[in-house]
């Protein structure tokens, strides 16, 4: 049911009955390793290249969402997925692999919220009774597409992040046990001319605001009805960015509910620039540590925004701005 200008409310209350998250040796070493469900000590995987490593992350992320379910791959009607790479082949050759029903969706790093939305909104419809959603994002086959390769050793500015290596994936169905989806804020395509691929959290910080916002105003709720408000990637600057933009909008989010998932995911010591990024960042934070935190009855009630900046190697070069994105999905117990 559409509530308001942009946001689904959904009454049949889609359930998250399982999700799994995956992650490399540098995520191994992060602040959330203990949310993951597995861990790979090579970010090659075995494979002979990045972007065929990122497809094998992205497919044990779902098949450990499957397992976890006990079900079979052939019990799922549906697989959304999306990533980061030219058009999408990781995900698209998982699909290939996993042999599911497939919708590839590109929102970059908004992928993950944008997914389950989609996800969540099959399933309220009973258009499906199991639907499986998943991004991954892998640091060396992004950097090689979006900056230089890593073997080239550029310097970066302070207000880079560190693309996030990992996958992850949530089972949703029309019933079960497990967090349910309540209702998803489909974002609006932002761009304030920023074109630096550097500081992609300034460019993003105005459309995670103007999705809150339009969150906020469609349910008629403010802050207070969440225990957590978490961005997806916005990594310090334009987390603080976007902390400002509400302030002046009159949005007043406290520090310990306004959380950053580029901000959560790695330690403090190490070199990630201004935080994490990439479509893996929100997806493993969300189906890996917050998840884990609402079975334990820590969280109750989680709006997760996740950003993306919808920019490409050809439109960078081409002179464009940086257009953006963000989409919103409240997760209750």
């Amino acid at each position: 049911m559409l509530k308001g200008h942009q946001t689904w409310i959904f009454n049949n209350k889609p359930v998250i009955i399982s999700s799994a998250a995956v992650g490399g040796p540098f995520e191994a070493k992060g602040a959330l390793a203990n949310d993951f469900d597995i861990l790979h000590e090579d970010i090659w995987l075995g494979q002979d290249s990045f972007e065929k490593a990122e497809r094998v992350f992205l497919e044990h992320a779902i098949e450990r969402a499957i397992f976890k379910a006990n079900m079979k791959k052939e019990d799922v009607n549906f697989l959304i997925s999306g990533d980061l790479i030219n058009q999408i082949v990781p995900s698209s050759f998982s699909a290939r692999t996993l042999k599911i029903p497939y919708l590839g969706i590109f929102g970059a790093c908004s992928s993950s919220m944008e997914g389950l939305s989609l996800a969540s909104m099959i399933i309220d419809s009973k258009s499906a009774e199991f639907v499986i959603t998943a991004a991954s994002s892998h640091n060396a086959a992004s950097e090689k597409q979006f900056r230089y390769p890593t073997e080239y050793g550029g310097q970066k500015p302070p207000t880079a992040q560190w693309t996030v290596t990992a996958a992850g994936a949530a089972l949703v169905s029309t019933k079960g046990n497990g967090p349910k989806v309540t209702s998803a804020t489909i974002g609006r395509v932002i761009d304030m001319g920023i074109s630096d691929p550097f500081n992609m959290g300034a460019a993003m910080a105005p459309a995670a605001v103007d999705t809150i916002e339009a969150h906020f105003r469609d349910l008629n709720i403010d802050s207070s009805y969440y225990d957590l408000i978490v961005t997806g990637d916005l990594g310090k600057v334009g987390h603080d960015i976007a902390t400002q933009l509400l302030i002046n909008n009159g949005i007043k989010i406290s520090n310990n509910k306004f959380k950053d998932c580029g901000l959560m995911i790695y330690k403090e010591d190490q070199p990630v620039f201004s935080g994490g990024s990439g479509c893996g960042c929100s997806a493993a934070v969300t189906y890996g540590h917050f998840l884990n935190r609402m079975k334990k009855g820590e969280l109750k009630k989680i709006l997760i925004i996740a950003t993306g900046a919808l920019l490409s190697p050809m439109s960078y070069q081409q002179k464009e701005t940086i257009p953006c994105i963000a989409h919103a999905v409240s997760i209750e117990i």
